[in-house]
């Protein structure tokens, strides 16, 4: 199994239907990466932070934990991280 730094990696020059392989490869990682992805998503831009925020979002519940933590840690994150929760459940943003 390919770990996430090698998904990630992968993305960087990724066609659409390459991008969406390597995004169903991260959600079948599920829950025990959570951590990792939340800690990349604060740092990678561009469509590495698109797949990841996407792959949050699908793997659910689970991330909301790891989501609030990331927020309360950094602030600069909070929004995104509130955004995303909102998104995992179904909510419409204000």
């Amino acid at each position: 199994m390919e770990t996430v730094n090698e998904i990630l990696t992968k993305l960087e020059n990724a066609d659409n239907t390459t991008k969406n392989e390597l995004e169903n490869k991260l959600v079948e990682q599920g829950k025990e990466v959570l951590p990792q992805l939340v800690d990349e998503l604060q740092v990678i831009k561009g469509i590495k932070r698109g797949v990841v925020a996407m792959t949050l979002i699908r793997i659910g519940d689970a991330s909301i934990k790891y989501l609030e933590k990331a927020a309360q840690a950094n602030k600069d994150f909070e929004w995104v991280a509130e955004y995303l929760i909102r998104e995992i459940k179904g909510e419409i943003a204000a």
